[in-house]
């Protein structure tokens, strides 16, 4: 069954807009916990968390049917920000800085012999990491605020479609916003070339964080004309971007839409070069136990439930060897014996 979950927000609200029989979230004001929306998707996807989630917004669904893709967008600097979809919301408790590294990780980890794509971009900062096919497919997106630049100048631009009205060609900030929404738009045209890659059977997750609306919003105020273009704009292309993903996936995506107006922290996080594909060692000088692997308890249970098997066909087989009849059990002895009376 496919299904599509885009996640919408109205202040700091996560918005479940549309979801297949195979995910079910329950209607209800249920707050959501800032760090750990990555574990909610972590669920969904169906990997396990290291810290259990009480939380009644996400029922367990058909753990059989998982999606083949997870797109998660985050918009900062924005009170409301209504999408024409209709759904269930759920409001975020103490909207702190959140990366999706635990998820890629998990992929990471569980399918990495499949090469999934694993894409994370932040344009207005300049970080990208790419992991497995990411690296072949995305090489030519624009990550850079010059690369962006140029990119919004070529003739296939997004500049040529989208009705600009108040805002200006010539202003660095609304170029950074403009920036954002063609990075949206080249990643859905990249993916579009390889449509072999959402037809495969290794989950493939994508965060991107835009900033360009805060920045239009501080350079202008909120109440200005170019904000108001900016968000309209900005609720287009996400519509856009959501339903491209969804169809390339052939609806077995999940597309998420987080808006949240000023974080209560910064985020810290380990920082990643551009284009990383390798995930870096870290040192162990207290001798500490590795770290839980998720695969710990499926070759647990292999490995227990052989050595049982093995075990009980020694004895099966020891048993019916020591009470054999060697004169009508064994067909060596019956030869012997006719010889033996025939001489």
């Amino acid at each position: 069954s496919s299904f599509c979950l885009l996640l919408g927000v109205c202040g700091d609200e996560l918005s479940i807009l549309r979801s297949p029989q195979s995910v079910v979230f329950r209607e209800g004001s249920w707050p959501i916990p800032g760090d750990r929306i990555p574990d909610v998707s972590a669920l969904f996807m169906g990997f396990s968390v290291e810290e259990d989630l009480s939380w009644p917004g996400l029922a367990v669904g058909d753990l059989f049917h998982r999606p083949r893709a997870t797109v998660l967008v985050t918009v900062r600097g924005v009170d409301k920000l209504t999408l024409p979809m209709k759904g269930v919301s759920y409001p975020i408790e103490n909207a702190v800085p959140f990366s999706l590294d635990s998820v890629a990780n998990a992929i990471h980890d569980l399918f990495s012999e499949e090469t999934p794509v694993v894409l994370q971009l932040a344009p207005s900062e300049e970080r990208v990491y790419m992991v497995g096919k990411a690296n072949a497919v995305f090489e030519d997106l624009s990550v850079t605020l010059r690369q962006l630049r140029n990119r919004l100048f070529q003739d296939n631009s997004i500049l040529s479609s989208l009705p600009l009205n108040s805002l200006s060609r010539n202003n660095e900030v609304d170029l950074l916003f403009l920036s954002e929404l063609q990075v949206l738009h080249d990643i859905t045209s990249l993916l579009s070339r390889h449509k072999h890659l959402a037809k495969d059977h290794s989950p493939d997750l994508y965060s991107l964080e835009l900033a360009g609306l805060e920045e239009v919003g501080k350079r202008y105020g909120e109440d200005s004309q170019q904000f108001k273009d900016a968000s309209q704009i900005l609720v287009d292309s996400l519509q856009k971007f959501a339903d491209e993903m969804y169809n390339l996936y052939g609806g077995n995506a999940v597309v998420e839409m987080v808006a949240v107006k000023t974080f209560n922290s910064p985020l810290t996080r380990k920082t990643r070069s551009i284009l990383q594909s390798t995930q870096t060692e870290t040192d162990n000088p207290y001798n500490l136990a590795y770290p839980y692997n998720y695969n710990y308890s499926v070759i647990f249970n292999i490995i227990l439930w052989m050595m049982v098997g093995l075990a009980l066909a020694v004895i099966v087989v020891s048993y019916n060897l020591w009470n054999m009849d060697p004169g009508y059990d064994s067909i060596i002895y019956r030869m012997t014996n006719q010889k033996i009376r025939m001489d």
